[in-house]
């Protein structure tokens, strides 16, 4: 029976599947992802908690990664960056009203 491992733990072994899904995101027209950018839209849209899986499951997930998840995730990434830079902003803003 094969082991059961934290999803996070099988990283170091999954880097050819990671590899392969970033390049078939490039040849749909996404030049831009990367294999950082897929392995956190995997933790945070398909594993979520981290679960325990097999090794295969694991790569299974990966190559099933569908474009339109990967879009979607980065999608609120993009929003939430340019929230976040726009908070930023604001309290700088507010910093220098405060100091002059």
């Amino acid at each position: 029976m094969e082991e059961k491992k934290r999803v996070s733990q099988w990283k170091p072994f999954i880097m050819p599947a990671l590899t392969s899904k970033a390049e078939e995101l490039h040849m749909l027209g996404y030049e831009r992802a990367t294999i950082a950018e897929v392995w956190d839209c995997l933790m945070k849209k398909v594993w979520k908690k981290d679960p325990e899986k097999r090794l295969h499951e694991v790569v299974q997930d990966i190559l099933h990664l569908s474009p339109g998840i990967y879009m979607s995730y980065m999608t609120a990434q993009v929003y939430q960056d340019q929230d976040l830079l726009a908070q930023i902003n604001a309290l700088k803003e507010m910093e220098d009203n405060h100091s002059s």
